[in-house]
């Protein structure tokens, strides 16, 4: 019998209040809506555990193709805990991080959708500026520009 093995990470999920919002601001970031759906019904529960569910979904890629964020909206069940203003040492998943041709620029971009610096734009050696925002609904963004011969 042949090992399976992992072929490649399909996408990244995120339960947001706003799709619209959330759309706008990854859209502003770069990525491109690549379609938008109602995900209903009970076979969907039987795959997250939550029964009976009603989910708005846009999957979100990026310019190369190879990874998607997948925006969620539940209306039903509803949401039950938030996690959206969590400190960046909270357990748990935290981020995604994007790769940027221009930090500065990117964040003068998002500043226009509500985006806040988290700390600062610092610089690691020569190799990398890096940075933590808060999108909408307070989602931990995280953006590096490679430096030099990382390019």
């Amino acid at each position: 019998m042949t090992k399976s093995k992992l072929l490649r990470m399909d996408n990244v999920g995120i339960v947001v209040e706003s799709l619209d919002d959330a759309i706008s601001f990854f859209t502003e970031l770069g990525l491109t809506l690549e379609g938008r759906a109602m995900v209903e019904g009970e076979w969907a529960g039987r795959v997250t555990g939550l029964g009976n569910q009603r989910v708005e979904i846009a999957m979100m890629i990026t310019p190369d193709g190879h990874s998607r964020l997948e925006l969620s909206r539940f209306l039903t069940p509803s949401v039950v805990a938030d996690h959206r203003n969590a400190p960046v040492n909270a357990l748990g998943y935290l981020r995604a991080m994007f790769a940027v041709s221009d930090i500065d620029e990117t964040l003068t971009r998002l500043g226009k959708h509500g985006a806040q610096l988290v700390g600062e734009v610092v610089q690691y050696e020569d190799s990398y500026r890096l940075c933590y925002i808060r999108g909408p609904e307070g989602l931990l963004v995280g953006l590096a520009e490679a430096l030099g011969s990382n390019r």
